[in-house]
């Protein structure tokens, strides 16, 4: 198992403390106090700091915590900030030297706790981008199109934006056609385009896919605890996620293909993910990397968040 940190080149974002079941980040100018319910240590600011710090700070609601209201609360300003604001992802250099990802991401205080970026994904948006860079040279070089990338669970499409950037043809799909308009903007914001934009039920538009026999050549899953389709599809990963790892096995590439699971949901360890890929798509040996997304903050607590499993063909 591996532990993966977004890269230090990075310059908008950090987390500058945690604890206490709370977050403290930078978001370009701004800084954020969001709940963090893994934080079980004491924080090594004071409070009188953190508060010097906030620009806001999110306080939990009633329902905080309980399924379907799990980020339930309201956003207490601080200081003076804007509604939106946009940050500039920086990805590593390649082993030689090549720019890494370059995106602009629009930011928002949302009903939620969420403000429209997972900053530990930024290891599998890298990675997006490496594979399908690689994808798109190999193709080329035996006359073939675009891969195309689809991305389940798409939410405000970092990685829908990580594989375009590498010139993929890419399918972005999510059930709340607000976060999909969110992510169109973030696609132009980006200097990019052509992607097509899907308002679906993932595991219908997956067993649909099956069915007329499409393939993708990288599949990207980053499905939520709990949700509901555009048509009220419901959606309970527990019950549903093998079923839907063994449907988008048979839309993968069977060679020169990729695949992410990311994974949120408490009681998921990467163990469990990876036994689960392997056996939806009866694989072995080493083609398969899994372990863990974290954030450490500027005191070196380490915040484990998400496991993924990536799958190389």
């Amino acid at each position: 198992m591996t532990i993966e940190y977004p890269s230090p080149s990075w310059k908008d974002y950090e987390i500058l403390d945690s604890g206490n079941g709370f977050k403290l980040e930078r978001f370009g100018k701004y800084v954020l106090e969001r709940p963090e319910p893994k934080a079980l240590w004491e924080p090594t600011l004071s409070d009188a700091e953190w508060a010097r710090l906030a620009h806001v700070r999110f306080t939990p609601g009633a329902g905080f915590a309980r399924a379907g209201k799990e980020d339930s609360g309201t956003w207490d300003r601080l200081k003076k900030m804007e509604d939106q604001w946009t940050v500039a992802y920086k990805g590593g250099r390649d082993a030689n030297g090549v720019p890494g990802l370059d995106l602009t991401l629009r930011l928002g205080l949302t009903a939620f706790k969420h403000v429209g970026v997972f900053p530990e994904q930024a290891p599998n948006w890298d990675f997006i981008y490496g594979r399908t860079s690689d994808l798109v040279k190999k193709n080329s070089s035996s006359g073939l199109g675009k891969p195309r990338v689809l991305n389940l669970f798409a939410y405000t499409g970092g990685a829908s934006l990580a594989a375009a950037a590498a010139g993929a043809d890419v399918t972005h799909l999510d059930s709340v056609r607000q976060v999909v308009t969110w992510a169109r903007d973030n696609m132009e914001r980006s200097g990019l385009d052509g992607i097509r934009w899907v308002v679906e039920d993932a595991l219908k538009f997956a067993r649909r896919e099956s069915r007329r026999g499409n393939l993708y050549q990288g599949i990207i899953l980053d499905p939520p605890a709990y949700g509901h389709g555009p048509d009220g599809e419901k959606w309970k990963l527990d019950e549903l996620l093998f079923d839907l790892l063994k449907t988008v096995a048979s839309i993968l590439a069977p060679k020169d293909s990729f695949l992410v699971l990311n994974l949120y949901s408490n009681g998921y360890s990467s163990a469990l993910a990876d036994t689960l890929v392997r056996e939806a798509f009866k694989v072995s040996g080493d083609v398969l990397t899994s372990g863990e997304l974290a954030l450490r903050d500027r005191f070196g607590k380490v915040l484990p968040l998400s496991v993924f499993v990536r799958l190389v063909r």
